[in-house]
């Protein structure tokens, strides 16, 4: 949360206050480091909760894309019967690559404990993104919502 003279306090064409006691709920979880510097490290509503454990859909985003033959990686939460959630990767490939499940996890394996690790790595042609360019984690949610549970 933040708050200063430069924060919004409304959303526009919305007549309700966008905080509470002052301060203004961004949605990010963040750390603050000894020196003092903040860290984006994820979107709230990103974070994905597997079993009672916090897994990170940016960090594992980012470790995805380290492979040679991921162009683009989401990293979404996935209803799950047993433990809530579970990770689901969805990786938009360079041309002329080919999915690679088990060397793809392996690269992901290097950041991540084993049960930390998505369950299943689904590939699109197409990544969607918001008007800003960013990964529409929404779109994907709605796409595979019954992913893990489909018989």
């Amino acid at each position: 949360m933040v708050k200063g003279p430069v924060v919004v306090d409304r959303y526009h064409n919305n007549d309700s206050s966008a905080l509470e006691d002052g301060w203004f709920d961004t949605g990010d979880i963040a750390t603050i480091n000894a020196k003092g510097s903040m860290g984006i490290t994820d979107r709230s509503k990103d974070v994905i909760k597997s079993g009672g454990e916090w897994i990170s859909s940016v960090d594992m985003e980012n470790a995805a894309i380290s492979h040679p033959s991921v162009n683009l990686a989401a990293c979404i939460g996935i209803y799950h019967p047993k433990w809530e959630e579970r990770p689901l990767l969805v990786v938009m490939l360079h041309p002329e690559n080919e999915l690679d499940k088990p060397a793809i996890l392996d690269v992901i394996a290097n950041d991540f404990a084993r049960w930390q690790l998505p369950n299943d790595i689904v590939v699109i042609e197409n990544m969607p993104l918001t008007g800003t360019g960013k990964l529409d984690k929404k779109v994907l949610r709605a796409r595979f919502e019954d992913h893990y549970t489909r018989t």
